[in-house]
């Protein structure tokens, strides 16, 4: 059985009441490793439960320093309750961050980009007319295309475009399993990692009970729609009691992943309230979906 080892220094980030936009919860962040940095965006709630974007810097993974401001607030009629859950692709000399933009009207797949990871600029809703989330832009073309992994709930779906505005050929390709722990709804956690095998996928699946898991599976290099192998059993479940009481108990979400000198670094909030970090060796994981 192929498990995520936590770091023992967990939460890594927590909610910092001096700071409104961020003094109930830290969580949920998208992860990068960049000219020999961790870069993280991370989603923040005070009590008014809108949540924001925090940008946050770190040499080892571990321990993180943060900016007083956040770097992404609500500004459009679609983001009016938040800007929740980034997940962050290096491309074309760029960083894209696509989001959830959550108001009275549902929840959609936002985009914006930066040559920074501070300072963003709104490329707009890119599925105006579907409620969606659970987004990423794959960090590389496929034949030319750019390739954009959702989902329409409950599955896992992936779309191409070749603007980054109109989106289409969107194809199904991963689904729950029923009486499982993965029965009743799924999404991507961070940005698919390019390996030799396919593409690692890491994401999350709920079970009957509304507990949040974390899974692995592999995706085909040329086609990613295609699932080469999926793990049977989760790498990672609540068990710590930051994990299994929060503003949503019992759940273990993650929006990035981080693969440096052979350490794969799996980055997730607990029970929506704090974030952390397990790890892995990424010829143990590969192996395991061979």
């Amino acid at each position: 059985m192929v498990q995520l080892k936590r770091y023992p220094g967990n939460p890594i980030l927590r909610p910092r009441p001096q700071n409104a936009w961020e003094g109930l919860n830290t969580f949920n962040a998208g992860v990068i490793f960049y000219n020999g940095l961790f870069h993280m965006l991370y989603r923040a709630q005070g009590v008014d439960y809108v949540s924001h974007i925090g940008y946050a810097v770190s040499e080892d993974g571990f321990n993180w320093s943060r900016l007083d401001k956040p770097v992404l607030s609500p500004a459009n009629v679609f983001e009016t309750r938040g800007v929740e859950d980034p997940r962050i692709t290096f491309l074309d000399d760029k960083f894209y961050m696509t989001y959830t933009a959550y108001s009275p009207i549902g929840v959609r797949v936002s985009l914006a980009e930066s040559e920074n990871l501070i300072t963003w600029k709104r490329l707009g809703v890119i599925l105006p007319d579907e409620n969606n989330k659970d987004a990423a832009i794959l960090p590389e073309k496929i034949h030319g295309c750019y390739c954009l992994l959702h989902r329409r709930e409950p599955d896992i779906w992936l779309g191409y475009s070749d603007d980054l505005v109109h989106w289409g050929d969107h194809q199904m390709f991963m689904s729950p399993i029923p009486d499982t722990w993965q029965h009743k709804k799924m999404g991507i956690a961070g940005t698919p990692t390019k390996t030799e095998d396919g593409w690692l996928l890491i994401y999350h699946a709920v079970d009957k009970s509304d507990v949040y898991r974390l899974g692995a599976a592999l995706l085909d290099l040329k086609n990613p729609a295609v699932v080469k192998s999926r793990l049977n059993l989760p790498i990672l479940e609540p068990s710590e009691t930051w994990e299994t009481n929060g503003d949503v108990s019992n759940a273990v979400f993650s929006c990035g992943q981080v693969v440096k000198d052979g350490t794969v670094y799996v980055y997730y909030g607990g029970a929506d309230r704090v974030m952390a970090v397990a790890t892995i060796t990424l010829s143990e994981l590969t192996n395991a979906l061979s």
